[in-house]
């Protein structure tokens, strides 16, 4: 019964954050068996750079399709393990640094091959090819380690015997008969079948509820002239619209006199049902090599939204010689929400109580330049918020 727990997928947010870190992870372990080659390799977040070409370590390649079926193969291989507990505990948790280092040497070989024989190494049924014969590597290590555990084990025993699974002894047909009289139906399964009909008596009496998408103002019309801020409206890259899977976006640079220019970015989604929601800044980030320097929170003094306080995430970061700040916080019908796992939770009450779970990521981005402070930069976007939150309210729903 267990095992069914492989089967059902994680939730987005969570399986997004896990697989921006493994990205890292097996970007930084894939650069260094690269490097073992003697070949010149740059690394900036999840972008491996050879000179002649840029490898990506997109979501594909983070490692996530290594990893559950390789814990599901890990489980039934510790089920059936004839040994000590712990050491079917070793054997099921050896599946995630094993799927680590094994994608990682994927990506690792990958770049070697790039670099001697061309950029076909890196596409099509050659890279799918080499990602089969690295998964059967994968769990052709998990049976090594099986068979170092049965090797050192005080009874020895031979690797077909350990996966020996033990049945009982065959009872005569009047010991079956004995025994089946003297079972009652067990209540836990009456009550499941009860359950079972009653939702399903529930499925088709109740009428289907059709989802509440708001009405707003699109956010191509947002005002480009705000105050003392001057706009320049952006376009974002197709491959971030069609990963990002937003209904509508804002992207665009402010500038006032004396002040660096502040990025001004919106998405929006009309419903967060089916798995498209706001990507969470702290985990995307990272991805295009800037190195987060500090993380806390912050209330903008005399700026309300939605009647209350704006408090929003600060995000402090970095890449070589330049440095960022970052706001952001995610507007949710009404609410102002700086928690991401909390942002998860009203969408699932919402959808409940109210029948919607269209909301918003909000993001203001300020470089620090040469010859300016923090405080003079965080200051800038202090102001910029208190300009633009007025005009929020009507192409973000509350």
């Amino acid at each position: 019964m267990l095992l069914l727990f492989f089967t059902v997928p994680l939730p987005s947010f969570l399986y997004n954050n896990l697989s921006s870190q493994l990205q890292l992870i097996s970007s930084e372990i894939g650069v260094w068996f690269i490097r073992q080659f003697g070949i010149s390799v740059y690394l900036a977040g999840n972008v491996i750079d050879l000179g002649s070409m840029q490898l990506q370590v997109v979501e594909a390649c983070s490692g996530l399709r290594y990893l559950f079926p390789l814990m599901t193969l890990a489980f039934i291989v510790a089920i059936f393990f004839r040994s000590a507990w712990w050491k079917k505990l070793l054997i099921f948790l050896s599946s995630i640094p094993i799927t680590v280092i094994m994608n990682s040497v994927r990506i690792g070989v990958i770049g070697v091959l790039v670099e001697y024989w061309g950029t076909s190494m890196a596409e099509g049924f050659l890279h799918d090819f080499e990602g089969w014969v690295v998964f059967m590597a994968a769990f052709a290590v998990l049976l090594v380690e099986v068979w170092l555990f049965a090797l050192f084990s005080k009874t020895r025993l031979g690797f077909g015997v350990i996966f020996t699974p033990g049945f009982p002894a065959k009872k005569t047909s009047h010991e079956i008969v004995s025994i089946a009289k003297s079972h009652r139906v067990p209540g836990p399964f009456v009550a499941s079948i009860a359950l079972l009909l009653l939702t399903l008596v529930a499925s088709l009496v109740l009428p289907n509820r059709k989802e509440v998408i708001p009405q707003r103002a699109l956010l191509s019309d947002f005002p480009m002239q705000i105050g003392e801020w001057h706009g320049r409206r952006k376009l974002m890259d197709t491959m971030y619209v069609e990963a990002l899977k937003f209904d509508d976006y804002l992207l665009a640079d402010y500038k006032k006199e004396g002040s660096p220019p502040v990025n001004f970015y919106i998405a929006y989604y009309d419903s967060q049902r089916k798995g498209a929601s706001a990507h969470s800044p702290r985990s995307c980030l990272p991805g295009g090599g800037w190195r987060i320097d500090d993380f806390d929170q912050k209330t903008i003094k005399g700026v309300k939204v939605n009647g209350v306080p704006l408090r929003v995430n600060r995000v402090l970061m970095s890449k070589g010689g330049e440095r960022k700040v970052v706001y952001y916080w995610f507007q949710e019908r009404g609410r102002n929400i700086t928690n991401e796992y909390l942002v998860k939770w009203f969408i699932f009450w919402d959808s409940l109580m109210k029948n919607r779970t269209d909301g918003a990521l909000i993001r203001v981005t300020a470089s620090v330049p040469e010859g300016y402070s923090l405080k003079k930069v965080e200051r800038f976007l202090d102001q910029f918020l208190a300009n633009v939150v007025l005009y929020i309210g009507g192409y973000v729903s509350n």
